[in-house]
């Protein structure tokens, strides 16, 4: 054993080990009176770095939570907006069916007329007025605007926003192969007429519901003039193809037939029935844009009307109607609104709503003063379908893509904020246990730097 003066390296070995255990009582305490395990990068770099990762993730959920009420109430706007559309096309309906009827005279049915343009100015209010914020949801603004560049082939044309399982967020082209070409339900009868004097004889035969009766002195012509006079309620038309009258469908489509049950020597020779319906347009449409192609089958339509699994329609003309390739038939023009429904980029969706204009419903010239309401009617139903079909698209939306995103965000969260809270937080149990340790120690270390601080003086005896 050695005896300085000028050096204690007793007491410099305790004072070290009491500042240490100073310093980490410090971080203990800091760690107890904040809750938190790490406070600057110092006490877990590695811990901070995946910390603050997850620390921006809940902040970009909690936002895109926000995110998701909004675009939930825009749609909720939207679907209240176009519930009173239908609501006031169910009331130009009435009007419609209500002008069919014969009792209603000339000055009623002008009334109805009347009553039908206010609800076309009011179905036109409010598609222009609808709005969420600032933002126009029903006059065309907010979706996705297709236009016709083969008029010839194409009559209309309604886009959902979506095709072939993608978006339609780009303006693009869209090209129509028909593949198979609408037909008509015809009917040809076995009696043979060689003039338009041939006598057709008496009898009755029933056409789609409508029961017809022919006399003695019933002439072929006079029986096609009987059957034609009612082809706004039967929806067929007869003619002659040689000796045999034909009677054919006005309307394309597999839902569209002729119903023939005849007596004996009445369009046929002998008494029975026939039908016959007609067959659906199918074609394979490719949207193109910038960022590619999609293809979508559409085979879902009736008759001329072209319709695939997302809602999308086309109608073909008369002149369409056949099995071709029309390429950039109609033009794209992308306004859909968009959402950021999730945490990181490209986590959007997108919500295409349709004008519901009058016009663009196919509304503005429809008139029931006339002395039939079937094609009123036909137009009204229509349109119907459209807004019927927009609100179930909206609906869709709002169910399946943001409802069910929210309790998907809140999982994520709750998942997150328990890593996070793993990682940053302190055990208070384990750190109040490091705590009392670092208390001894720092008691016990002054005692000793204190013994070692008067060990020194043991040298003065050698003094005296």
């Amino acid at each position: 054993m050695s005896f300085r003066i000028n050096t204690n390296v007793a007491a410099l070995n305790a004072l070290r080990n009491l500042s240490s255990t100073g310093m980490e009582s410090a971080k203990s305490t800091q760690r107890l009176s904040t809750g938190l395990r790490i406070n600057n990068g110092s006490d877990d770099p590695a811990g901070l770095i995946a910390s603050e990762s997850f620390r921006a993730q809940i902040g970009g959920i909690d936002s895109a939570v926000r995110n998701n009420q909004d675009a939930l109430n825009f749609a909720k706007t939207a679907d209240g907006a176009m519930d009173e559309i239908g609501r006031l096309l169910r009331d130009a309906r009435a009007l419609a069916v209500a002008n069919g009827n014969s009792t209603v005279d000339a000055d009623q049915k002008q009334a109805n007329q009347t009553q039908l343009n206010n609800i076309l100015q009011s179905i036109d209010r409010i598609a222009s007025t609808t709005q969420f914020g600032k933002k126009k949801l029903l006059d065309g603004s907010a979706g996705v605007q297709a236009n016709v560049n083969t008029v010839t082939n194409f009559s209309k044309v309604s886009v959902s926003g979506t095709m072939g399982g993608g978006a339609l967020n780009a303006n693009g082209t869209l090209g129509v192969n028909v593949t198979t070409a609408a037909t008509r339900g015809a009917v040809t009868g076995t009696a043979a007429y060689t003039a338009a004097t041939s006598l057709v004889g008496a009898g009755s035969f029933t056409l789609n519901g409508q029961v017809f009766t022919t006399t003695a002195t019933t002439t072929r012509d006079e029986l096609l003039g009987m059957i034609n006079a009612q082809s706004d309620s039967t929806g067929v038309t007869a003619a002659m193809s040689g000796n045999n009258v034909v009677l054919t469908q006005l309307n394309y489509g597999s839902d569209k037939s002729v119903q023939l049950t005849t007596s004996a020597g009445v369009i046929n020779s002998a008494a029975g029935s026939a039908s016959s319906s007609g067959v659906d347009a199918v074609a394979t449409v490719t949207y193109t844009a910038a960022s590619g192609t999609t293809t979508a089958a559409f085979s879902n339509g009736k008759g001329l009307n072209l319709r695939d699994a997302s809602g999308n329609s086309i109608s073909l003309t008369s002149a369409g109607n056949a099995v071709a390739n029309n390429a950039a038939a109609i033009q794209i023009y992308s306004q859909s609104a968009q959402f950021q429904i999730g945490a990181n980029g490209g986590q959007t969706a997108n919500l295409s709503l349709n004008n519901m204009s009058s016009s663009s419903l196919s509304l503005s010239s429809v008139d029931i003063t006339g002395t039939s309401v079937t094609a009123a009617l036909d137009s009204i139903d229509a349109a119907i379908s459209t807004v019927s079909n927009t609100r179930a698209t909206v609906g869709s939306f709002m169910r399946n893509t943001l409802e069910s995103n929210i309790r998907s965000l809140g999982v994520a969260k709750e998942n997150l904020a328990a890593t996070e809270s793993s990682i940053r937080e302190v055990d208070v149990a384990e750190e109040m246990t490091n705590y009392t340790r670092l208390q001894i120690l720092q008691q016990t270390g002054l005692s000793m730097l204190a013994q070692a601080n008067s060990a020194p003086q043991s040298i003065l005896s050698l003094l005296r």
